[in-house]
């Protein structure tokens, strides 16, 4: 087809908007790709839909080729069915009412509606099934920033599939896994495959595809040696070894008054923050549950949400006093009697804690001895930190999230009495796989990885046309000439017919990045031939119209 920018909405700008940090926001925005309507709003302009249609028929034709059955899943949602999995409370869900005050929410995943619909699958003979959609998710998202990278509302492609058992799960996860992949290279990303946390969606184990970039909303952490990568929320890393005082037979009260922090703990006690340990109380649900970890260490949100199995909040000062006595910076782990979850961090070793009594604190607190925790990973891993397959150093590099893809196990068709009838005659809940793609993200991390510094360089898989004719003043019907043999030859083709500077047609073109820009010009009236410029190379070449449709595609 040929497209001409004279009829076309390509609204090309020369500056960025003031608030867009990310290049692929300020080139998006530049090039009439996308326009904000609202923070965290984009519409999709002409040339922005046409790449994402592009991007989303890769990923179809990738999950197609897996089994996978496209259907469509409504975006407004009854409230019960959020209710039913647990999920309804985590604050980024978006919660309306409709006229008569039924409670419904606008999801940002299907989970919960995918399994009111496997509830109808009734034997093993039907299982594996894998289900697909591509549907418009909402998030209220406090922080939308970057353009396509942090959105409120986006398009997503949620696959999910049903099998009879665990065995039959790896074998999904791991096609979904393959697919993925292929999805990246068709698209001609560079992404790893990484640990990831499960968080708020549920099941026992997750896994993602991260894209490094040179803005992003995520954090790649990877070993030296490249033989370890992990979202920065998953990450697993050995810290270094604190320095301990000498041992206690038991824990030693130490008033410690005005001291709130680690840092000016360690200060006035003159120990190593690394031997002293931080509470983190909060609530899941009505339940308290006191969070370990080391002073020196962060809290990873998502590892204690996978840990605790369910979105948490942090305590109210009034129930933090309430369950422990005391004000939040004087709270420990001895004689409570709530649940402890401490890092592995705190397994070994004596550590300076919260006495849960204003002003003081303990020495020698020793897990295992003074108080019996859950030990379980919930640090944030940290650059420098060792890695857990070599031993290297663990290094950080800004990232886009591409993919996430989860072993749900049975934690939603439980909920939903989504059963089947197994082989040896007993009714067993289907075991459940969640898989997720953005195609507006890819979007933004192919502008990251494609580009210089006059514009986008589309892969010619998802670029918005194959060739950009621009036609100079005079040899009209040249360009034309030019176009339909291009077209002819299979080509998607825009043709600047626009009364506009030869300098703005070059500079658009740049801009909007499509893999060949076919120059017509004067010359071509002596010579017939046309320059052919490859756009992410700039490796140009005069070819004569005729041959165009033979040779435009090896340039």
């Amino acid at each position: 087809m040929i497209a001409r920018a004279s009829q076309l909405f390509l609204p090309t700008l020369r500056d960025a908007p003031a608030d867009a940090d990310a290049v692929s926001h300020k080139l998006l925005v530049r090039g009439g790709f996308i326009r904000q309507v609202g923070a965290g709003l984009f519409s999709l302009l002409p040339l922005g839909w046409r790449v994402h249609q592009k991007v989303v028929q890769i990923i179809r034709e990738e999950i197609n080729a897996i089994g996978g059955q496209e259907m469509l899943e409504p975006v407004l949602t009854p409230a019960e069915l959020w209710q039913t999995s647990g999920r309804i409370g985590i604050p980024i869900v978006f919660k309306l009412k409709d006229r008569t005050g039924r409670d419904f929410v606008l999801p940002f995943s299907h989970e919960e509606t995918m399994t009111f619909h496997a509830r109808e699958l009734q034997s093993y003979k039907q299982l594996p099934q894998v289900w697909c959609h591509f549907s418009t998710k909402e998030r209220d998202e406090p922080r939308a920033r970057g353009g396509l990278l942090r959105l409120r509302e986006f398009i997503m492609k949620d696959s999910y599939s049903f099998d009879r058992d665990e065995a039959g799960l790896d074998k999904s996860f791991d096609a979904h896994k393959q697919a993925y992949e292929r999805i990246w290279k068709r698209c001609g990303l560079e992404a790893y495959f990484v640990e990831a946390e499960s968080g708020i969606m549920g099941g026992r184990e997750s896994s993602g595809f991260m894209a490094p970039t040179e803005s992003g909303e995520n954090i790649l952490v990877g070993c030296e040696n490249g033989d370890y990568f992990a979202d920065y929320d998953a990450a697993r890393g050995i810290p270094r070894a604190p320095v301990f005082p000498e041992p206690l037979e038991r824990p030693e009260e130490v008033e410690t008054p005005g001291v709130a922090t680690i840092e000016a703990l360690a200060e006035f006690l003159g120990v190593d923050p690394a031997a002293t340990s931080k509470a983190m109380p909060v609530m899941v649900g009505e339940r308290p549950v006191l969070g370990l970890i080391r002073g020196d260490d962060r809290l990873s949100e998502e590892k204690l949400v996978t840990v605790l199995g369910e979105a948490y909040r942090p305590m109210t000062d009034e129930e933090i006093r309430a369950v422990f006595g005391a004000g939040g910076g004087s709270l420990g782990p001895v004689a409570v009697t709530v649940d402890i979850v401490a890092d592995e961090a705190l397994r070994d070793g004596q550590f300076v804690a919260g006495a849960n009594r204003d002003g003081w604190h303990l020495r020698g607190v020793q897990a295992g001895r003074d108080y019996h925790p859950t030990f379980v990973d919930i640090r944030q891993a940290n650059a420098g930190d060792a890695c857990p397959q070599c031993g290297g150093k663990l290094v950080e590099q800004t990232a886009i999230e591409l993919g996430h893809i989860f072993k749900l196990g049975t934690f939603y068709s439980v909920r939903f009495g989504a059963t089947f009838l197994d082989e040896d005659g007993e009714e067993k809940p289907l075991v459940m796989g969640s898989y997720g793609v953005g195609p507006a993200r890819t979007m933004a991390a192919i502008v990251e990885q494609h580009h210089d510094e006059n514009g986008i360089t589309w892969p010619r898989s998802v670029a918005p046309y194959d060739a950009h004719v621009v036609a100079l003043p005079g040899v009209e019907q040249q360009a034309e000439e030019a176009a339909t043999a291009l077209d002819a030859a299979g080509l998607d083709v825009i043709l600047d017919d626009r009364e506009q500077r030869a300098g703005e047609k070059f500079a658009d073109a740049d801009l909007i990045g499509c893999p060949i820009r076919i120059t017509v010009g004067r010359k071509t009236l002596e010579d017939g031939a046309v320059d052919v410029r490859d756009r992410a190379s700039g490796d140009e070449q005069r070819v004569p119209i005729p041959e165009l449709s033979g040779r435009c595609g090896s340039v």
